[in-house]
């Protein structure tokens, strides 16, 4: 979570993955606490069952480094449904912004890849832009070539069935995962994800981090008093 500790009394949804925030950061937890109070839900979900899973309203197990794929299941299920915050995702994320062209993902690598030196030629990721050299947008998120429709394009694949295969997490459970937190896209309703060590130091941290903040955009859980 990058929001004040305090904070995160107003959300309405609590999702604690990668942290054991009951044990080890119990100033954080107090105000996790108090949402609970105020009637908010709290998910852990965890490869062991911690203090923080003690104290959840709903806990589930994942096997150790698949929590991309865990996430990923979420991105798919909140696009799948229609569970994301239009407005927000249309005018303050990158969403409607068009792709060049060049860009495409097949077999594991996204293009430019270069086998010899294992490293991408990044321009071939680049936006069109227009004579002012401002990116082309498409505001209703329907362009085939926009942001949006290439990530819906590329999770795609993240079912509930491959999701659980890999994670070792039950489609039930999954499924109750993805259902109460995306309920936090809606208009005055707001949640928040902590993590600690257990997201953030994988060899893969960063893009545990960036999947995590994909979700939150795509819900509008920023700037929001909980989110």
């Amino acid at each position: 979570m990058t929001n004040h500790w305090i904070d995160i009394r107003n959300s309405d949804c609590i999702l604690i993955m990668g942290s054991n925030a009951a044990e080890n950061h119990p100033v954080s937890f107090k105000f996790v606490a108090e949402a609970q109070q105020r009637g908010a839900m709290l998910i852990n979900v965890d490869p062991r069952f911690t203090r923080t899973s003690a104290k959840a309203d709903f806990y589930t197990s994942l096997r150790s480094g698949t929590d991309i794929a865990f996430l990923g299941g979420m991105i798919n299920y909140i696009i799948d449904n229609n569970l994301y915050n239009e407005t927000y995702v249309a005018n303050y994320t990158n969403a409607p912004f068009i792709v060049s062209k060049s860009f495409d993902f097949e077999d594991g690598l996204f293009s430019g890849y270069n086998s010899k030196t294992r490293s991408y030629d990044k321009s071939k990721w680049a936006f069109d832009l227009d004579k002012y050299g401002v990116p082309e947008m498409d505001p209703s998120l329907k362009n085939k070539r926009s942001v949006f429709q290439l990530l819906k394009k590329h999770y795609s694949r993240y079912n509930l069935k491959l999701v659980s295969e890999i994670t070792g997490t039950s489609e039930e459970d999954l499924l109750k995962v993805y259902k109460n937190y995306a309920a936090t896209g809606k208009t005055g309703k707001a949640g928040t994800i902590m993590y600690a060590m257990g997201w953030t130091q994988h060899t893969v941290g960063t893009q545990n981090i960036r999947t995590m903040a994909i979700i939150q955009l795509l819900l509008g859980n920023m700037g929001v008093a909980g989110g």
